[in-house]
């Protein structure tokens, strides 16, 4: 397929089929979180593996684990034994998966009588089990305790839904109509996109669709590298802490990286397999015929700490997509997210690690240490090309809200920290850096106080939260919920305790909390990692996120940039004195925060 446009319009309609999907899966699903948070991934994928296209929603933590589970869904039910109308479904978080809440759906697209595609969608189910509704279970000492485990199992036939597989979802949830209803929401998203790619196949051919897709992976592979090249050869090295586990307080956990940029045409290094396993599609030889050669660029985490008995470890697919994501962010970002990049792109995850958990220890707190990956790769590639470095960013904080006995109700939201200041930019506020999930998980006030018995009392941004900088660091946000009926909360936080630091003398930004708030208005801090504190009527959780750290020095910020922040509310007057040295008159009125 060499025509320039038809190519160009096959690589959308590829984008457009996955997209299609999640937009179904959103519109179909059973679950708040869904329905109202717009939290689902869809993709397209081959019998070969490759990850060839995602809905453009899609975080990079949800393809990729669709992209890292096939091989192991295709080794328990090969191509020749499906059928059309087949559907699989899994969430073993050591075969590809992320957490026993996130279910990953697969379809087989059948050309001339053979599977050749799959499309494929992922959501967070309401619940499936565990030691806190919604698959929060912050203090989980093994995977058992954070709910049901699924291998790859057959889903649906030309039939419907397989029977028993159904009363094994019913039978672990708390809340089984909307389990089943987000799982026939994920069979429509799969059937829709296998729909339009029997179109595509018609259009253009099954030999002309699957030239058309190599074509697609290699202009890809080929771009990645190119802009891969352009960065300074050599090792960069960086780690970051994590705050505890939450079963062990003060004890450290710190996540190690070493980039490896190597000269163009030059032999990347080699991993110790007896230690570590190569999870990019370079070292499987996965290259299409047309892409550009050479060395990829190799994220070693050697040197990180070891998986521990406690909900702060990380399934292999989410290591590999923090370390993905945070060398893309050093690239062109018009970029397409498919295998062609992730041949260019070694990452080594040593196994038993923190970043590659084996069984059984948990993988629910998996952002944990996967969002420490991102920020040590973010800092090694900061001391690479400094005309992009970024501070480090205050990240999500989860947190899930249930009824203390059935009927059940479940609330699950994130608030998001700052982040981090950048060359030349400030950081945005309270969005988080959106490698996991974006603002548009958290779901609007309305349907949550229609659907759950509490009060969305206020949304604000913090003044001052931002560590102060040359660039400001973004600032942190708070949120109040008032409960109008008791009710179990379940936290699940980090950066609460270390701050994430400014760069280059930049400060740290704020550290935030879980509080209780009593009827008096007395707050009580609640632990960053806590399962089941239960509330009565009347009390408030109150949720302040992290903000990100600055870059530069304060007294280097140009002074009318303190001024506009002064007049925005995003500083107090006090900040504006005590960070950036201003001189305020004493007339001048207080200024309050940003709702």
């Amino acid at each position: 397929m060499n025509d320039a446009l038809t190519a160009e319009v096959l690589r959308n309609a590829l984008v457009v089929t996955a997209e299609e999907a999640s937009v179904v899966v959103v519109r179909s699903a059973y679950s708040t979180f869904i329905v109202e948070g717009s939290d689902a991934s869809a993709a397209v994928l081959d019998v070969r593996g490759r990850l060839i296209a995602q809905s453009m929603a899609t975080t990079l933590m949800n393809s990729m684990a669709l992209k890292v589970a096939l091989p192991f869904l295709l080794a328990d039910h090969p191509p020749a034994t499906m059928a059309p109308g087949d559907a699989y479904v899994m969430n073993d978080a050591y075969r590809g998966g992320v957490h026993t809440n996130d279910l990953l759906v697969y379809r087989p697209v059948f050309v001339e009588g053979e599977p050749a595609y799959l499309t494929a969608t992922m959501i967070h189910v309401s619940d499936l089990g565990g030691l806190s509704a919604g698959g929060m279970a912050p203090l989980a000492t093994d995977i058992f305790l954070e709910g049901l485990q699924l291998p790859p199992v057959r889903l649906a036939t030309a039939e419907g839904i397989v029977p028993a597989v159904e009363a094994i979802l019913r039978a672990n949830s708390r809340t089984p109509d909307k389990v089943m209803g987000d799982v026939r929401a994920l069979l429509a998203g799969t059937a829709v996109a296998a729909a339009r790619l029997s179109c595509l196949v018609t259009e253009y051919g099954a030999a002309g669709l699957a030239e058309g897709i190599d074509a697609y992976l290699d202009y890809t592979e080929a771009r990645t590298r190119a802009a891969l090249a352009e960065l300074p050869r050599g090792r960069f090295t960086a780690s970051y802490p994590i705050d505890d586990d939450g079963l062990h307080p003060g004890r450290p956990h710190t996540v190690r990286v070493t980039v490896t940029l190597p000269t163009h045409g030059t032999e990347a290094p080699q991993p110790d397999t007896g230690r570590s396993r190569v999870r990019g599609s370079a070292e499987r030889g996965e290259g299409g015929g047309g892409a550009s050669a050479g060395a990829p660029v190799v994220v070693d985490f050697e040197g990180t700490g070891p998986q521990v008995p406690a909900a702060i470890n990380s399934s292999a697919s989410q290591s590999m997509a923090a370390a993905v994501f945070a060398v893309r962010c050093f690239l062109d970002p018009t970029i397409p997210m498919n295998d062609g990049c992730l041949r260019a792109i070694d990452v080594r995850l040593p196994v038993g690690s923190l970043l590659n958990a084996t069984p059984p220890h948990p993988c629910g707190g998996r952002f944990v240490p996967i969002y420490a990956a991102m920020e040590a790769v973010f800092q090694a590639l900061s001391e690479a090309v400094p005309e992009r470095a970024i501070a480090a960013s205050g990240i999500l904080q989860p947190f899930s809200i249930a009824a203390v006995g059935a009927p059940y109700w479940i609330h699950l939201s994130y608030d998001f920290g700052g982040v981090g200041a950048r060359r030349g930019l400030d950081g945005p506020d309270a969005t988080g850096v959106h490698f996991g999930i974006g603002r548009n998980s958290v779901p609007q006030a309305e349907p949550v106080e229609t659907r759950c018995p509490m009060i969305v009392e206020s949304v604000e941004t913090i003044p001052d939260s931002g560590g102060p900088g040359t660039f400001r660091g973004g600032l942190g946000s708070r949120t109040v919920l008032r409960f109008l009926a008791p009710c179990h909360v379940t936290t699940r936080g980090d950066r609460l305790s270390l701050a994430p630091q400014g760069r280059e003398g930049g400060l740290p930004g704020r550290l935030g909390g879980f509080y209780r708030r009593h009827p008096d208005g007395t707050l009580e801090r609640l632990p960053s990692k806590a399962n089941n504190v239960r509330f009565e009527e009347g009390e408030a959780f109150v949720v302040e996120t992290t903000g990100g750290g600055g870059l530069g020095p304060p007294l280097s910020r140009d002074r009318a940039l303190v001024e506009a922040d002064l007049r925005a509310g995003l500083i107090t007057e006090q900040g504006a004195r005590r960070d950036y040295g201003l001189v305020i008159p004493a007339a001048s009125p207080a200024r309050p925060g940003r709702s």
